[in-house]
């Protein structure tokens, strides 16, 4: 019998990010076969804040590990605190975000345990852990096992729900932070630089309107209004990322962001495989096209064949309308 570890993620500022969450639903869905418990990890400067969010899931234990460096992630000071505490534990599993998949592979190397990165899900088959991974931009999937005796994963947020809270209170139990090698002494975060929006942050958002390389100079000039009166998150596709019409962190996409909105617009947006792959785990999905033949169509819940620049607006005001 062995227990599960999740790794929490936190925000820039110390707050959980709600990705943590879909780290919880695989872990639960792992216990099975380990036939033990979870227990979560926070780490951060001041990590009983943000472990306070997270006694009602239903964890054995919700352990902190406070600590002035850990104000800031570098993965040179996280890994030897998460291995330390994770060399417990048969498996540790984070998010499958930038965070996730530059500390698990450390902290598994140092365990000397296998990994399976970017996992759309997890199931017990003869007391093994079984992983499921996508492949080729999320058109097949892989299946594998891992044979040692820690295991290290990563989950795709957008394969998996959220978890929700399930009652009780988890205790929560410090743990000290582990000497990290004189090695991170040469690393020192210095600054990060990112697009501030009073919008939902895209890997979060519970709706996104994307954009593609058909709204030209007039990407937010079109888009914008939408978003604002859904209260969503703005994105784009790779191709109008790459013309300029939109920022790299708009990106959703195999090369960009993997999102799973309730509900999704693709706008302008024809519907390659590499967009697709980014989004297609959304719950509903609105595709607005003035080609019939886009692929998009194909995968939308919702198509509207129509010119964009006059079907936006006309949604937008039949939307403040029922507001």
């Amino acid at each position: 019998m062995s227990d599960a570890l999740v790794i929490a993620e936190l925000s820039e500022d110390g707050k959980l990010k709600k990705t943590t969450l879909s780290a919880i639903t695989f872990a639960k869905l792992a216990l099975p076969a380990l036939g033990g418990s979870f227990s979560i990890l926070v780490l951060g400067a001041n990590a009983a804040t943000a472990a306070a969010e997270l006694t009602g899931y239903g964890a054995a234990k919700v352990l902190t590990a406070s600590d002035p460096s850990f104000a800031k992630y570098t993965a040179e000071q996280f890994t030897a605190t998460v291995a330390a505490v994770g060399k417990g534990f048969g498996l540790l599993v984070a998010t499958a975000s930038s965070f996730g998949k530059d500390l698990l592979p450390r902290v598994a190397a140092r365990l000397d345990a296998a990994y399976a990165g970017d996992c759309a899900g997890v199931s017990a088959e003869g007391g093994k852990l079984v992983y499921k991974r996508p492949m080729f931009a999320g058109n097949a999937y892989g299946y594998c096992t891992l044979s040692t005796p820690i295991q290290v994963a990563t989950a795709r947020q957008s394969e998996l729900d959220p978890a929700v809270p399930s009652g009780g209170s988890s205790p929560i139990e410090a743990v000290a932070k582990t000497a990290a090698p004189a090695s991170a002494a040469r690393v020192e975060f210095v600054s990060l630089e990112a697009v501030k929006s009073a919008r939902p942050e895209l890997g979060e958002a519970k709706i996104i309107v994307s954009g593609g390389r058909a709204l030209k100079e007039k990407f937010n000039e079109v888009l914008e209004p939408l978003a604002d009166t859904l209260g969503a998150a703005l994105g784009a596709s790779r191709a109008a990322v790459d013309a300029g019409y939109a920022p790299g962190d708009y990106q959703v996409g195999q090369t960009g962001k993997i999102v799973a909105p309730q509900l999704y617009f693709a706008i302008g947006i024809s519907g390659a495989i590499q967009h697709i792959a980014g989004m297609k785990g959304s719950k509903v999905i609105v595709a607005i096209n003035k080609d019939p033949e886009a692929p998009i169509f194909q995968l939308a819940d919702y198509g509207l064949v129509a010119d964009l620049f006059t079907a936006v607006p006309a949604l937008i005001s039949e939307l403040k309308k029922r507001a």
